[in-house]
């Protein structure tokens, strides 16, 4: 992991991490889940220097290629994980932290076999939107449209959750490399906005995934704790948005 004031190693540090004490300020966090060559993640560093910023990206030339051009700009308020986006969300992130979260192209995994894989699947979609906090957005952007119809449909059965089509491109214009050059081409592109109204809980086509442990709390009472989605164990890289 690495932040403006140097790298860490996720092992020596407490899980769930403590956000607040690694980047210092009491503004908001945004989340960029497959965050590509940074182009998005840093110009939000930039334009809103009074929130905080968290990428994360699985490819290590581009997670070294954001934490360069950040520090070289003098952006203090990011970090920048690297690893499996499933695993750092179920594992190590805190749950409803973020004001918004952004997932742009990512991996639609498109054989069945490795649909478990995907970010917004019913058994992994609690992962993601257990990131917002209450009244948190959740932007989402794919070229691959039967995908992202699946999203679509996905969202709107989650509890609580707001979700709408947007058509036309972003007020900001393209937010990846990969959205710039597809809009030059022409290629269909589905947007996707959220809201989260109500505390985020388990999609119902997700329960059967989620394991449960009990176990002696150390008084003799019983502890119970919900763990990560099985999924989440076996997640590949979840794409880049460039």
């Amino acid at each position: 992991m690495a932040a403006p004031s140097g790298d860490h190693v996720l092992a020596e540090l407490s899980a769930p991490l403590c956000l607040d004490e690694l980047t210092p300020g009491g503004g908001p966090w945004e989340v960029e889940i497959g965050f590509g060559k940074g182009r998005y993640l840093l110009r939000r560093c930039h334009e809103r220097p009074e929130r905080r910023f968290l990428g994360i990206e699985q490819v290590a030339e581009y997670h070294r290629l954001f934490v360069g051009r950040a520090r070289r700009h003098g952006q203090r308020n990011w970090l920048a994980l690297r690893g499996e986006a499933l695993y750092l969300l179920a594992a190590v992130l805190p749950r409803g932290f973020a004001a918004a979260v952004h997932v742009y192209f990512p991996d639609p995994w498109p054989k069945a076999r490795h649909h478990k894989r995907r970010l917004f699947d019913p058994e992994t979609v609690d992962l993601v939107i257990g990131l917002l906090g209450s009244g948190g957005r959740l932007a989402f952007a794919t070229d691959f449209l039967a995908y992202g119809e699946l999203v679509l449909e996905l969202l709107a059965g989650y509890p609580g959750l707001a979700v709408r089509r947007r058509d036309g491109p972003w007020e900001d214009g393209p937010r990846t490399n990969y959205e710039a050059k597809y809009a030059l081409e022409g290629r269909p592109i589905l947007r996707l906005e959220a809201t989260l109204e109500a505390p985020a809980v388990l999609h119902p086509g997700g329960h059967d995934a989620v394991l449960a442990a009990t176990g002696p709390a150390a008084k003799g009472d019983l502890l119970v704790a919900a763990v990560a989605p099985a999924a989440a164990g076996n997640a590949g890289d979840t794409g880049s948005s460039g």
